[in-house]
């Protein structure tokens, strides 16, 4: 992530889910996700913005958890959850890589 801000389409492929649910998350979160407009109007996603959307990734998708019960969770244990979704994403990039060298082989 080497830009200041990324569209919602950008975002959506990141996170391997699609627009609709990002913007509904982005709806659905207003106290932890503010992403800016531009000109067009158009959503624009900050890192944190993203990072705030992979740990509501992670809480929803991964362990079940309702939108009511993820928005108490990010309020009271965010850095808990944030050294889980880093260590989870560290191992998919070891898991992609690794798929990468076995095809090479």
């Amino acid at each position: 992530m080497d830009r200041l801000y990324y569209s919602i389409g950008e975002v959506a492929e990141m996170l391997g889910e699609n627009v609709s649910l990002v913007r509904f998350w982005s709806d659905s979160f207003p106290k932890f996700v503010r992403p800016k407009r531009n000109a067009k109007g158009n959503r624009m996603y900050s890192k944190d913005d993203i990072d705030m959307l992979k740990r509501i990734y992670f809480l929803v998708k991964e362990c079940g958890m309702t939108l009511e019960g993820a928005a108490k969770r990010l309020q009271g244990e965010t850095a808990k959850i944030d050294n889980t979704v880093k260590v989870l994403d560290s191992l998919r990039r070891i898991r992609s890589r690794l798929e990468e060298i076995r095809k090479g082989l």
